[in-house]
């Protein structure tokens, strides 16, 4: 793997995955949505180029020639409305099918002969134990909903398009260029600021995967992945979420120098567990069953969720200040 293609490169898991490229000295071009302000955060390298062209750009974008170069392969991580009650704007999530469709024709005219989707947990819906590829899917959102069909026809165009379909469906992933308003991104800037939080109780069982982690699963899918299977893009561990939350209080005291008196129950009425009531439809079980995944890029090295919170800290201090949020 030569060279790649990514959509939506910005998040944590394409700017990950870039890092990873320009280790390997695999050239990249990102496609990164117009006047994004998180463009300034793509690494300078002569492995990178930018680009800026938003999702209905796609289906336009080199029709007439005028190609960079012919690229390996194709990963499309951009999509709208990804969270809160955009989730249920269904014309949205309909665009955001017909969007991956143009990506298809996109890494066609590009010349990849691999492309690979980034699905969601969410199209599962809620279900106990972990995570399958072949598990039922019964999404309960227009997110979700999306999600499945995208996976499912850009199979098919790939398919009549000779190219290589991969589809992930990934869970919880967080690190550096995470969304400020993603659980773990809020509850750093709260606790390092000295603001109030406030949570569910916090019982749900949760899959953190670390983005550095994540890329280097991406990275080896693209020369790894078979075609047309689905792979579940997760740790394949569950730990409660409100031991990932005083972990993070944890680190994040730490990080300032500072000791905290508090614990057990006092450490949790402090933090503000069960403030927040479950949703209706809240997920309690996430977790990944990933041994197809390991099965066919090996075994995969994970981060430790405190040493992957230092790494916010460490390297992406700015998206934890108040004045970004």
């Amino acid at each position: 793997m030569k060279s790649i293609v990514i959509s939506g490169p910005t998040g944590a898991i394409g700017m990950a995955l870039i890092k990873k490229c320009i280790e390997e000295k695999t050239k990249v071009l990102a496609i990164c949505h117009k006047g994004s302000a998180r463009i300034k955060n793509i690494p300078k390298s002569p492995f990178v180029q930018v680009m800026e062209a938003d999702l209905p750009d796609y289906q336009d974008l080199f029709q007439n020639g005028g190609l960079p170069e012919k690229y390996d392969v194709f990963y499309h991580f951009a999509w709208s409305g990804t969270v809160g009650d955009a989730r249920n704007d269904m014309r949205l999530q309909a665009n955001n099918i017909a969007y991956t469709m143009d990506a298809v024709e996109l890494a066609r005219r590009l010349g990849c002969h691999t492309f690979i989707g980034a699905g969601s947990q969410a199209e599962y819906g809620r279900v106990t134990g972990k995570l399958t590829p072949d598990m039922a899917a019964n999404p309960e959102n227009g997110y979700g909903m999306a999600k499945l069909c995208a996976g499912q026809m850009s199979r098919v165009v790939c398919k009549q398009r000779q190219i290589k379909h991969i589809w992930t469906r990934v869970l919880s992933v967080y690190g550096p260029y995470d969304g400020a308003g993603s659980m773990v991104m809020s509850a750093v800037s709260k606790i390092l600021h000295g603001e109030p939080t406030a949570f569910t109780p916090g019982g749900q069982m949760w899959d953190y995967l670390y983005s550095k982690d994540a890329a280097d699963i991406f990275y080896a899918l693209g020369d790894k992945g078979m075609d047309g299977e689905v792979y579940c893009v997760g740790s394949g561990q569950a730990r409660m979420l409100k031991d990932y939350i005083k972990k993070i209080y944890t680190v994040v005291r730490e990080h300032q120098g500072m000791q905290e008196e508090a614990h057990g129950e006092e450490l949790e009425r402090k933090l503000g567990f069960g403030m927040i009531p479950y949703s209706e439809k809240q997920v309690m079980h996430l977790c990944a069953d990933i041994s197809l995944l390991e099965k066919r890029i090996g075994k995969i090295n994970l981060t430790d969720f405190a040493d992957g919170i230092r790494g916010i800290l460490e390297t992406n201090f700015e998206y934890a200040r108040k004045d970004v949020l």
